[in-house]
């Protein structure tokens, strides 16, 4: 279960959301500036709250007196761009955030060809993200994701950048893999046929409140 009851002041309102995330897809709407991805950065650390407590599975990762780092919070995030390293191979870009938790290579490797494997792209482990198609970069985002086994995972408009010749299909494919992951899941979205596909709860903000 994610908790969530954080205040932050903004430059045009105050967010002041409260919220408990169950295991599966809540699906995250509301207007462009709203709040959503405010929200998705308190949880993962990427912001702070001027107040209140957020905790995932009874451990509070934001507190009175807590603030507990991003790489520390077992929270994995897609962005809506993905947010994928130029510089670095597909394999490369799925174990940044490994190497980042200091786990060994031999195990960094077998997870990482794990997960590749798992979302059909072990193919790409060696290709720059610079030549893949934008369906084979949102995989790449959500491996680098779920490579850390999160307990909790973050999508802000994961399907936002797809072509609409990909979108359906890839709609469908990350369907299917949040059901199977089984964590607590927000999924910012614009698109109602995504409501359709995720087939979950919704929670709509409006100025930084739960409308």
């Amino acid at each position: 279960m994610l908790e969530v009851d954080a205040r932050l002041q903004l430059r045009e309102f105050t967010f002041d959301v409260q919220a408990q995330i169950a295991p599966g897809v809540t699906i995250v709407v509301g207007p462009s500036g709203a709040g959503k991805t405010t929200l998705l950065r308190l949880i993962a650390g990427l912001a702070r709250p001027d107040a209140g407590r957020i905790a995932l599975d009874g451990r509070e990762l934001s507190g009175e007196r807590t603030f507990v780092p991003p790489d520390r919070r077992n929270v994995g995030f897609v962005f809506q761009e993905y947010a994928l390293f130029p510089q670095f191979s597909v394999a490369g870009n799925v174990g940044y955030g490994l190497r980042a938790r200091r786990i060994g290579a031999a195990e960094r490797d077998a997870r990482v060809a794990a997960i590749l494997e798992r979302l059909e792209i072990a193919q790409l482990r060696d290709a720059h993200v610079g030549r893949l198609s934008g369906g084979q970069r949102q995989r790449v985002a959500l491996a680098r994701a779920l490579v850390i086994e999160p307990a909790a995972l973050l999508l802000d408009e994961p399907l936002a950048a797809l072509d609409p010749a990909t979108l359906e299909r890839v709609r469908g494919e990350l369907a299917t893999t949040l059901r199977d992951i089984g964590v607590p899941t927000l999924l910012v979205t614009h698109d109602d046929a995504d409501r359709a596909a995720f087939d979950g709860p919704v929670l709509r903000i409006e100025r930084g409140r739960v409308a």
